[in-house]
């Protein structure tokens, strides 16, 4: 299975000009979102991976996430049994069923939770050498030093110069914004507490790998 695997990942690989790689190792990057519910099996397959987390202002994901289901543009389970509703969006969380019937805003809270706490135990029980944390509002303030961090610990140099300026995932609904969320305000607020555990323990974790 883990051969199969790599042959499927190295088969579709293509750099940034949309070429294939020539014969020989390489470092893949792969941000999948449902294989944050997969790190257990994923550092076994690859125990040359490193992961790397990346911490986003839980308010302003759920907020993303609202706005991605309701787009229609990320239908992963289109006919779920018994699931009634907008059809499933993004990952297939544990305990799914339980959420049928519930509000949207529920749905991706629940998802937003089970997807963090199961990622931030898995990765807290490996070695600190295989991974990182980078947070998204780095990013959008200071991306240049954000992503050199981040090369410096994944061993990575630039082989031409990075724009000042990071170009919108081809996923992306519609811009990036930190005060985006507040156009959701009353809807995110509203499961805020259903969450709040696992939100102050993503900012801790977040804060301290940063420090």
């Amino acid at each position: 299975m883990v051969n199969e695997l790599r042959r499927r990942f190295y088969a579709e690989l293509r750099d940034r000009e949309d070429r294939p790689p020539v014969y020989g190792s390489v470092r893949m990057l792969e941000k999948t979102p449902k294989n944050s519910l997969r790190v257990p099996f994923l550092a076994e397959a690859f125990p040359e991976a490193v992961f790397v987390y990346l911490y986003r202002d839980p308010r302003q994901t759920l907020a993303s996430m609202l706005e991605a289901w309701e787009s229609g543009r990320f239908r992963t389970y289109a006919n779920l049994p018994g699931w009634q509703g907008l059809p499933w969006s993004l990952l297939l969380t544990p305990g799914w069923q339980e959420l049928a019937g519930k509000p949207l805003n529920s749905i991706v809270a629940a998802q937003w939770e089970a997807t963090t706490r199961t990622l931030l135990d898995d990765i807290e029980s490996m070695n600190p050498e295989r991974w990182c944390v980078a947070r998204y509002d780095a990013l959008l303030r200071e991306p240049l030093q954000e992503i050199g961090r981040l090369c410096e610990f994944l061993g990575f140099e630039w082989d031409q110069p990075p724009s000042r300026e990071l170009p919108p995932s081809r996923h992306t609904v519609s811009a990036p914004d930190p005060e985006k969320w507040l156009q959701r305000r009353s809807e995110v607020e509203a499961v805020l507490p259903a969450i709040a555990e696992t939100m102050e323990r993503a900012e801790r974790f977040a804060a301290w790998e940063g420090a």
